[in-house]
């Protein structure tokens, strides 16, 4: 969840930000953020590692092996998602609301916050989407935690870990553990949206 809410702090600018562009680069850039949607776990892991091991630029930061890198890194991931899908909900947004909020004298931050507040079902759902990606990653959570029990070893990391030595049983409990909290997640947000509605 914490690498959610930190991708949203990014992506929700970035999107409206892409969204509102007239220049001609905005196709490249969104055609960007789509061909990202498919970089490996792996890879993005790989990344953040060569980044933040010791000899890294970062590494004086000592973020390598702990649980805040793995939110970092999961937040990264899910981004090009959470841009892609967002990106075309503002864009239908800001055609149907922008000038309609500016001829009702809503100064340009007013109308922002109107597109965003039209579209936070939009955003719900995409955060959702988000969040199931992210909990159930794996590549990154492996490379850059270290799968250290009892500190960054996270409900993949054990499955992964339950495969290679060949207790199957205890894999399929705990991929059955991750289906409920993903479930029980979106089934209650779901629930309270309903609610407020």
């Amino acid at each position: 969840m914490s690498a959610t809410i930190l991708a949203l702090t990014w992506s929700i600018p970035l999107s409206i930000r892409m969204a509102s562009m007239k220049h001609r680069v905005k196709s490249v850039i969104i055609s960007v953020f789509n061909a990202l949607l498919g970089l490996p776990t792996v890879l993005v892991g790989l990344l953040l590692y060569l980044i933040f091991s010791r000899s890294g630029p970062l590494g004086f930061l000592k973020l390598l092996y702990t649980p805040q890198i793995i939110v970092i890194g999961q937040a990264i991931l899910i981004t090009p998602l959470l841009v892609s899908l967002m990106y075309e909900v503002f864009t239908k947004a800001l055609a149907e609301y922008w000038e309609l909020a500016l001829s009702l004298g809503a100064s340009r931050g007013q109308a922002y916050k109107t597109v965003i507040r039209e579209v936070s079902g939009d955003i719900l759902t995409i955060s959702l989407i988000g969040f199931s990606r992210a909990i159930g990653e794996l590549g990154v959570a492996l490379i850059v935690g270290g799968n250290i029990k009892g500190y960054t070893r996270v409900l993949t990391t054990a499955i992964a870990l339950e495969v290679e030595k060949g207790e199957f049983n205890v894999a399929m409990i705990l991929g059955l553990l991750l289906f409920i909290i993903v479930l029980s997640v979106i089934l209650s947000i779901r629930f309270i949206k309903r609610g407020t509605q």
